[in-house]
């Protein structure tokens, strides 16, 4: 069924995450009207209760594996299965409505991957089209804009800044204290995680709410600095945005000449709308936003739209998120108390060191180990249920604490997002098939790194210490990139240094999907910044 078709836009965003959400802040501001369609729903604050059951079981903030799955394998020659790798909640709001907030800038050097390391085996390294010089004004912006508590120049290895960050760290917790006397200890470098979430009032906002239970469960209070407390009501105070929850777009309809006409799409009563647009601005996420496009096939795009090259959907990235847990017996850490969940970091194993026997590294970070339901549950030998359970937890949670990395991974051509040709959604489409098998460098740096986790918590006095090695790679740090890479050549990229669709006119990306390689940190503050970067030319070019 079809409902009347809406009044053309000049400007259509696909997505109302931290992309999304940048794009529209900076165009209603700048005076354009527009429309953004989100596929989920949009949430009041007071919807994040603390029950994290019902929060599960409502999939606020991950989807419904039985409505909205996904399927996946390692390679191409294996049937995929039913699987949540790299799971994101569709919601206005997106990612940062349950993230902690970790907003780490990338480094000079990766941008400049290939150049640095030249052909490696099995993977597919190319420098970014664009410098960290050239992102580096919009990284500001975005810290400014969002209101990050950090401390310029305590990361020794960070590459230069033009501002200070706008507002001091957050308190430091008894679990990132620790992580900074293990640091201390054994000589290496430590600074206070830079986190979206206001350590005093700022910009007429009050100062955030420090509670550890927010951490993918939403924050009632809506005093982090989410795009759904930032973002989303700067652009809706300028009166211009015609935001539209529910909205689950289907296609991308392009006319005769190749150039997108419509973005068909389902409302919440089922009703088929088409939104047509001048320009249309891809924000879902890299796995989604593949998706998109190859369901959008055309005579014109047979193989997906924007697909010429058969690129679509390639060098899928994750990173992923391991660790080692500590117990500390001459002090109550509370993990649960504080809200900076991770607080503290260090880059001292960030930069590649060949004597390693790999290349790259990534960030390590203090964390709490029991946010959510406790980490000691997955501890090996930890009883399953009864008292013995009980008594495991009461012993170990409250002193306990993790040190954690963020996988620096590799692009590679064969992990990609296709369409899976069997399993279907509630609506009928074709899901996200995931291929994606860890490169030998992924598993070294990652274990590598897990090693150098252990040394902080032993030096930090833990007692007793347990190492999560990895063998393979899950999607469990939900960050997404890589499947529309950004490049100057058309032959090997999807976007250009733009963004913009190499054969699509009006198509600009501004999601992850367009990272030629992942880095080693948190991406979203690198999203968003770049997505300021893609908006700011934008709007220059059409003025």
């Amino acid at each position: 069924m079809s409902a009347p078709k809406p009044d053309s836009t000049g400007f259509c965003i696909i997505g109302g995450g931290a992309s999304g959400a940048t794009a529209a802040k900076l165009l209603t501001e700048a005076g354009h009207r527009i429309v953004l369609l989100e596929r989920g729903p949009w949430r009041a604050f007071s919807d994040f209760s603390s029950d994290e059951l019902a929060n599960i079981n409502r999939h606020y903030l991950t989807p419904d594996p039985k409505i909205s799955p996904r399927t996946v394998r390692h390679t191409s020659e294996e049937e995929a299965e039913r699987g949540e790798f790299a799971p994101t909640p569709y919601l206005v709001g997106g990612g940062t409505t349950h993230w902690a907030g970790w907003v780490p800038r990338m480094l000079a050097s990766d941008f400049r991957q290939r150049s640095l390391h030249g052909e490696i085996g099995g993977a597919s390294l190319v420098d970014w089209p664009i410098s960290y010089d050239e992102l580096e004004p919009y990284y500001s912006q975005v810290e400014w804009a969002l209101g990050v508590s950090g401390a310029a120049g305590a990361n020794k290895f960070e590459s230069h800044r033009s501002r200070p960050y706008p507002l001091p760290p957050l308190p430091s917790t008894r679990y990132s204290r620790r992580f900074t006397r293990g640091c201390d200890g054994l000589g290496w470098n430590s600074f206070p995680m830079p986190t979206a979430q206001l350590s005093a009032p700022y910009r007429g906002r009050p100062a955030t709410v420090q509670s550890a239970f927010v951490n993918f469960i939403g924050d009632p209070s809506g005093t982090r600095s989410g795009v759904l407390a930032t973002f989303i009501p700067d652009a809706l105070a300028t009166g211009r945005l015609d935001l539209r929850p529910n909205s689950y777009v289907r296609e991308l309809a392009v006319d005769a000449r190749g150039r997108i006409r419509a973005a068909v799409y389902e409302d919440a009563d089922g009703h088929l709308v088409e939104q047509e647009a001048d320009t249309f601005i891809l924000a879902c996420n890299a796995i989604e936003s593949a998706r998109l496009l190859l369901m959008s096939a055309s005579p014109r795009f047979p193989d997906g739209l924007a697909n010429d090259n058969g690129l679509v959907g390639r060098y899928l990235t994750a990173h992923e998120y391991t660790e080692a847990l500590g117990v500390f017996d001459d002090e109550l850490l509370y993990p649960w108390a504080g809200g900076g969940f991770i607080t503290s970091a260090t880059y001292q194993f960030y930069q590649t060191d060949y004597a390693r026997g790999f290349i790259g590294g990534g960030l390590i970070a203090a964390g709490s180990a029991g946010i959510g339901l406790p980490a000691n549950w997955t501890l090996p030998g930890h009883p399953r249920w009864g008292a013995a359970a009980k008594n495991f937890d009461r012993e170990y949670f409250n002193r306990g604490m993790s040190a954690g990395i963020v996988l620096n991974d590799l692009p590679q051509e064969a992990n990609r997002v296709d369409l899976d040709p069997t399993v279907k959604d509630a609506w009928g489409l074709p899901v996200a098939r995931v291929t994606h098998q860890a490169h030998p460098n992924d598993i070294a740096q990652a274990n590598f790194l897990v090693d150098r986790c252990a040394d902080i918590l032993e030096a930090a006095g833990a007692s007793k210490v347990w190492r999560n090695y990895i063998s393979e790679l899950t999607g469990n740090s939900r960050h997404q990139h890589g499947t529309l890479r950004m490049g100057d050549d058309p032959s090997s990229s999807v976007v250009d240094r733009w963004c913009q669709a190499h054969s699509v006119p009006g198509l600009v990306v501004v999601d992850g999907s367009t990272f030629p390689t992942p880095g080693g940190v948190n991406p979203t503050l690198t999203i968003m910044a770049n997505a300021w970067r893609v908006i700011d030319h934008l709007l220059s070019a059409s003025a």
